[in-house]
């Protein structure tokens, strides 16, 4: 027999975990299953004990799950049964991978599994979706609950795209720079070296300088390159572990203009999740639990669990997370309004819509500050090297005139 992990709600909505022995994954969450608790996660301890703090999350791409999922509230609101529609779209997804986990998923139904425990039990789909598909089989109306999901999944992806198209262009910008940069001191600037070697004049400071820099750059620039791929591999590897992402939350946070930016993104995708799952009659506890797991940083994701905690306790929500000192003080009184009048779900939606309106208008200004910036910098860099370079020829002709 061996020990797994267990992570599962009871019908009340908390949030449970235990260790429980079981002879494969399959027969514990079925026992839970079978006790009427929806089923987060199955862990074997021994794998989490292997892996030493690193997490490997699997996932799959949510563009094809969202057509996916457009699909099948098409096929369920014409009639056709779950099972049925399942076997139409299970054939014929494009993503293989995808395909794969819904084809067992269809296999899983097909055996008497409710299709909630069943998207559960591959452990890749979002725990927003398996807690939205539970909702919907407990109140009937899953094609109304899905239609909700796949409207904040737009609206997400819709956000997230623009926010990357607005950084794409800095971003091009400065590989260019530093390109130039690379190109100017590892090529130019040494050969501007043997020129002055082979006149045998008195060089200036700055030309002095910076030819220094720039055969030392040749000289050694395979063994920079190899110790930057090396510090950023060493790099990567530290910040797999949950502690060093939550050293790297905080050292977002305290980043001028970034920091705030960034706070407030995530409190608009927690706002979203958790008006949703609210909309859609999960209870608050199981809605908390499922909003802190489907954010991505892991400072927030404490602060969250905290806050439920204290929601466990009796506090409002408002007051639990104001408690955190990490929610914008606003966004912790527009839902203390929405607590008051009874309207928390519809007051989280316009939490969400405040602050992506607000990053996108702060993303915008800070872009145009940091193009001119950057552009700048590569004028005066240039220039620096122009002249540095240039000045011992003009000081040479004005000596000969």
């Amino acid at each position: 027999m061996a020990e797994f992990l267990l992570r599962y709600a009871d019908t009340r909505g908390h949030i449970h975990e235990q260790v429980a022995e079981a002879a494969t994954e399959r027969e514990a969450r079925e026992r839970l299953s079978q006790q009427g608790f929806l089923v987060y996660s199955v862990r074997s301890r021994d794998l989490g004990a292997r892996m030493g703090g690193f997490r490997r999350k699997k996932s799959i791409k949510l563009e094809k799950f969202l057509i996916f999922n457009q699909q099948f509230v098409t096929l369920v609101r014409a009639g056709l049964p779950i099972l049925k529609g399942l076997d139409l779209l299970a054939d014929r997804l494009t993503d293989p991978k995808l395909g794969r986990h819904v084809k067992a998923v269809r296999n899983e139904v097909k055996e008497g599994s409710m299709l909630s425990d069943a998207f559960a039990r591959q452990g890749v789909f979002p725990s927003i979706y398996v807690t939205t598909i539970l909702a919907g089989e407990k109140s009937g109306a899953l094609v109304e609950v899905l239609d909700r999901y796949l409207a904040y999944q737009k609206l997400t992806l819709a956000v997230r795209k623009k926010l990357l198209v607005s950084l794409m262009y800095p971003a091009v910008l400065i590989v260019v720079v530093i390109c130039l940069i690379a190109f100017l001191v590892t090529y130019v600037v040494p050969n501007f070296a043997v020129l002055y070697s082979t006149m045998r004049v008195q060089l200036p400071a700055p030309t002095r300088i910076l030819i220094a820099v720039g055969t030392t750059a040749r000289s050694y620039v395979l063994l920079g390159i190899a110790a930057l791929l090396v510090a950023g591999a060493g790099f990567w590897l530290w910040s797999r572990r949950e502690s060093s992402r939550e050293t790297l939350d905080r050292w977002k946070l305290k980043i001028p203009g970034f920091g705030e930016i960034w706070m407030k993104y995530q409190v608009a995708q927690f706002s979203r999740v958790l008006s949703t799952l609210l909309i859609g009659g999960i209870p608050l506890m199981q809605a908390l639990d499922t909003s802190g797991r489907s954010i991505g940083t892991v400072l927030l994701k404490k602060s969250l669990t905290k806050a439920a905690g204290l929601v466990r306790e009796g506090r409002s929500l408002s007051q639990a997370l104001s408690s955190t000192g990490i929610f914008p003080s606003l966004a912790v009184d527009m839902m203390e309004v929405g607590e008051s009048t009874g309207a928390l779900p519809q007051m989280l939606n316009s939490v969400a819509e405040f602050y992506d309106e607000d990053v996108a208008t702060r993303t915008t200004a800070v872009l145009s500050l940091i193009e001119p910036a950057i552009m700048i910098f590569m004028g005066i860099f240039v220039a620096f090297v122009l002249v540095a370079l240039y000045m011992p020829i003009f000081s040479l002709a004005g000596s000969m005139g």
